[in-house]
């Protein structure tokens, strides 16, 4: 487990939106966590970050590396560019936390997959770690659902929301069949990475619907990219077993098999109703149950932000002898399952998964 008394000391490489997400949660738990420098090719971008957040950045991996030698590696760079940098930090033995996706393609991930087979290598894929999502897979593995034969995930695009599918259906590599369509439809435009509307305005909202048959487990993906800011389009998930349901925030659960009980999946938060501990997420009960607690409370984060921290603490633990956070190997089977929804889409015929050499020994 990792040495709590000291901050996780990691670097970054890339300076963009997504990696500001780990600037943020560096700036809120300094006592946990401390960013020791970053790669910003764009001087301009790095001179801003500094200022911003008090990080020194640099050109290139040699200088950083020169300043430092961080626990690990998080790269946050373009689908392009990963799958070279993940080479080359551990052609370095460095180990590395990879956004996602790992790489672009299905030939670039078996490349990447070839090259990196036994290395330090895990993959930051935050969704099962997020508050909400944490907690119904603790709700799942309490048993109460029974066998779970079924999910329909509307919350995140492509490789995100396979994540979701699978780990709410238990399943690993097996092969899937599976048909996909798009659906576009007029939306007026809302919120995004850059701030609220200024005037309305309406828009194309391009939504995938995918079915994934497993056989004795079913899945059901459905997202269109406008639901992670928009107002107006929420996330939606139903999980299904044989003894209840999960239907968003709320279960329906058989105790006996003549006694229905419904327990409604409650934020405890602190700093509301003049409470003075400040303001953090607590964590989510279920009746009696706590189904999830914030890993990084008290810090002051929204959702996603908890669950990245959460991935850079396993990741600090993993490289300190714990177990992986995300393989290399998950996540690769993630993103070929959302390339096979795309080719589906394109073709309007159903498809079957086949196996990969990262599935090998797995089932």
């Amino acid at each position: 487990m990792a040495d709590n008394s000291e901050p996780v000391r990691f670097a970054i490489v890339g300076g963009g939106w997504r990696a500001e997400f780990y600037l943020r949660i560096a700036r809120a738990l300094p006592e946990r966590f401390a960013v020791v420098g970053m790669v910003v090719r764009d001087g301009h971008a790095g001179a801003r970050l500094e200022q911003q957040f008090g990080v020194p950045t640099h050109r290139t991996l040699d200088a950083l590396l020169a300043t430092c030698r961080p626990s690990f590696v998080v790269t946050s760079v373009s689908w392009a560019a990963n799958p070279g940098l993940v080479r080359e930090l551990v052609e370095r033995g460095l180990p590395v936390l990879s956004e996602t996706p790992p790489a672009p393609d299905l030939p670039a991930m078996l490349a990447l997959w070839q090259a990196c087979q036994g290395a330090p290598v895990q993959v930051a894929e935050q969704y099962i770690y997020q508050p909400h999502h944490a907690a119904r897979l603790a709700l799942i593995e309490t048993g109460l659902l029974g066998a779970v034969s079924q999910a329909q995930v509307s919350a995140a695009h492509g490789y995100h929301g396979m994540s979701l599918i699978r780990h709410y259906l238990g399943i690993g590599y097996e092969p899937v069949r599976i048909r996909a369509r798009k659906v576009v439809t007029p939306l007026v435009d809302g919120p995004n990475r850059s701030g609220p509307p200024t005037t309305e305005r309406i828009k194309a909202s391009e939504q995938t619907i995918a079915w994934l048959d497993w056989g004795d487990r079913f899945g059901v993906f459905d997202f269109c990219g406008d639901q992670y800011f928009s107002w107006i389009r929420n996330e939606r998930v139903l999980i299904r077993g044989e003894r209840g349901e999960i239907i968003d925030h709320q279960a329906r659960v058989l105790r006996r098999y003549d006694e229905p009980l419904t327990l409604t999946l409650h934020r405890e938060e602190a700093g509301p109703n003049g409470n003075l501990e400040g303001y953090y997420l607590q964590g989510i009960t279920a009746g009696e149950r706590w189904l999830y607690r914030n890993p990084v409370a008290p810090g002051r984060l929204v959702d996603d932000e908890i669950a990245v921290a959460t991935s850079l603490q396993k990741m600090a633990e993993y490289v300190q002898g714990g177990d992986p956070p995300y393989p290399l190997a998950e996540a690769c089977q993630d993103h070929m399952l959302s390339l096979l929804m795309s080719q589906a889409v394109e073709s309007g015929e159903e498809l079957t998964s086949e196996d990969q050499p990262w599935s090998t020994g797995s089932r």
